[in-house]
């Protein structure tokens, strides 16, 4: 993993060209005059979605997460973020239904505890996936459950030194893959192995549900911080990645 990844700071006139995929980093805990000023930009549905939290640490990230979301969108499209709506495909995943775009702005996000990663490119479905790094787990016993056998079996090949990384990094980029196609958890996370050795280039090296998706998507590890992993799933080839940071 880089840990020397560049978050630069954004240029006021800020385009987002077609071969483009902006990522966007955002720290979830602000002030609380900040917090009511992003609140105050939630739908309906949004506002009921983040009452639905009994812990006021994590309402307040989910408020935060998706005010920036709409503030982002709205810069990228020139248009007031309130007036933004939201709309869902068969199996969870959010589009945007206004306005309608001759070409699609496509966007993903991922949070985990305080930090939220965005993607945002056009006509490409992108993924997104960040996950803070907890050290108290079983990583074999999730791997189990979450990975292919080969990757299982690279994971218990390793020193117990190396298996942190290996597991967030794999899990990240299987994370961001199902995000980017789209179908979340209806794609078991054993029919498909990714690369993510450290030394080795990010791929998706086998899919038994479809092989020709190989060639389709291709993945990418980033490096959000210390503490966290995160990866980007991405439609097509012939795209450049630019990060950026969010500056409240």
């Amino acid at each position: 993993m880089n840990y020397n990844q560049q978050w630069g700071i954004p240029p006021l006139d800020l385009r987002l060209q077609p071969d483009e995929v902006h990522v966007w980093r955002a720290p979830l805990v602000v002030p609380e005059s900040v917090l009511e000023q992003l609140n105050q930009l939630l739908s309906e549905s949004e506002t009921t979605r983040a009452t639905s939290f009994r812990s006021a640490e994590d309402r307040g990230r989910w408020i935060v997460a998706h005010g920036v979301l709409r503030i982002l969108l709205s810069r990228y499209l020139c248009l007031n973020p309130r007036l933004l709506h939201f709309d869902f495909t068969t199996y969870g995943k959010p589009f945007l239904a206004f306005p309608a775009l001759n070409t699609p702005l496509e966007f993903n996000l991922a949070h985990s505890r305080d930090l939220a990663l965005y993607a945002l490119t056009y006509s490409r479905q992108v993924g997104i996936d960040v996950e803070y790094k907890r050290a108290d787990i079983d990583y074999e016993a999730l791997a189990q459950i979450a990975f292919s056998p080969n990757e299982q079996a690279t994971l218990r090949s390793l020193p117990n030194a190396l298996k942190q990384e290996f597991f967030y990094s794999c899990w990240t980029l299987k994370e961001s893959y199902i995000k980017a196609k789209g179908k979340g958890m209806s794609i078991p996370l054993d029919q498909f192995d990714v690369s993510c050795q450290s030394g080795e280039p990010a791929a998706l090296l086998q899919s038994r549900e479809d092989p020709h998706e190989i060639r389709r998507w291709a993945l990418r590890e980033l490096a959000p911080g210390h503490e966290y992993e995160g990866a980007i799933t991405v439609e097509g080839s012939g795209w450049s990645l630019s990060c950026w940071q969010w500056q409240y």
